[in-house]
């Protein structure tokens, strides 16, 4: 598997990234200041990510999604170490990520890979989203954030 920054003449894979935000309005204002990058086997796209960078030392992974069929092989914590990685080289000193409180696995892998939680944002998926979220039997209500230092 190859990570890789998205070409400037590539599209990004919005399919991927709807998976994890089903806001278009946001990901379309996230894509146009962050960096998205995507994870390829032989060509194919299966995950990305994105950074968005928040202060001089704190950038913010706001999207991060793998295909379906492909959850549970590693390919999440490889693109969460690669961002953690890539943002400790580009001189930043915390990085963060949030998920909804519904995100149980996504809230297990951010702490395997070194995050800790340091906030809640209450009702943001209800202020932000115009329809209800669901995952795993759970409403999807507040932002659980999650940071460290890098």
């Amino acid at each position: 598997m190859e990570i890789r920054k998205l070409y400037p003449d590539e599209l990004p894979p919005m399919h991927l990234l709807l998976l994890a935000d089903p806001s278009r309005d946001l990901v379309d204002a996230y894509l146009e200041k962050g960096m998205c990058f995507v994870a390829e086997i032989d060509e194919r796209i299966i995950g990305v990510y994105v950074l968005l960078e928040i202060r001089p030392e704190l950038i913010e992974i706001v999207n991060i999604a793998v295909v379906e069929q492909l959850h549970g092989r590693g390919i999440g914590k490889q693109l969460v170490m690669h961002a953690v990685h890539y943002a400790k080289s580009q001189g930043y000193k915390t990085i963060e990520i949030g998920t909804g409180n519904s995100g149980i696995g996504q809230l297990a892998l951010y702490q395997k890979c070194g995050f800790r939680i340091t906030g809640v944002d209450r009702d943001f998926f209800i202020m932000n989203y115009p329809e209800v979220i669901y995952e795993n039997g759970i409403q999807c209500l507040d932002m659980i954030r999650l940071s460290q230092s890098i």
